[in-house]
Parts: structure tokens; sequence; C-alpha cells
């Protein structure tokens, strides 16, 4: 894969700081706005699994749509995967941020910033 890409909501604190990080460290990354550029189902389910994570692991269950959905209702196994990553897909503020993908193609959910230096040091 190669390259750093990191999912961003550019009006998220977290975020914003991720990237101030990666700018220090002179990090060569691509920025996606996963809001307005959004994810496809195998697109979650590869960076699933770069992020060695479930879907439910990275879903914002305060989020307004997951109240909607029912999303603390649903369960949490194999078979309701599909449903989850759907669902992520359909409405990508459900997705945590930022996510991080690494030069060496594993991922990580970027929220400190020992994430992000964990994801420079890939």
């Amino acid at each position: 894969m190669g390259g750093m890409e990191i999912w961003i909501n550019p009006a998220c604190s977290k975020c914003r700081s991720a990237i101030t990080l990666l700018d220090a460290e002179g990090a060569d990354y691509t920025v996606r706005r996963y809001l307005e550029d959004v994810p496809g189902e195998d697109e979650i389910r590869a960076v699933l699994d770069r992020l060695g994570l479930e879907p439910w692991d990275i879903t914002r269950t305060q989020e307004a749509a997951a109240k909607e959905l029912g999303l603390k209702e649903w369960t949490r196994d194999a078979d309701a995967r599909d449903r989850w990553i759907k669902a992520l897909a359909a409405h990508p503020k459900l997705i945590q941020r930022p996510i991080i993908t690494a030069d060496d193609g594993t991922a990580v959910v970027a929220r400190t910033d020992e994430a992000v230096r964990d994801a420079l040091s890939r």
C-alpha cells in the first residue's frame, strides 16, 4: 500500500491535533475528508482489517444517527458485522476519527498524540 492516509472531519479537534503533529514530524500523508469522500463497505472492511478491529469498535455510539438506528441494542457478533459496516458506510459520521493508515499498511485510531506517534513509527 505505502503512504500514510488520515481520515478526518475538519470540525474535530482530535483530527486537527493529529494533523498538527504529523506536520511537526514532517510526515508525508494524504488527507481524506471521509464525510465528503465517503468510504464504501469494502473500504471500511479493509480499514477494519488493518486496524484489527470490529466495526462496533470504531462506531461513535453517541452520534444522533446511532441513536436513531438504535445501535446500542444491536448485537456485536460475526452475523451482525455486515449490518454494522452498512451503517458506517451509510452514516460516515458514525466512524471514529481520526484513522491513520501507516506506511506498513496497518492502521490506528489516532485520538491521542501517542497513537499518532505509533502510526508514524510503523
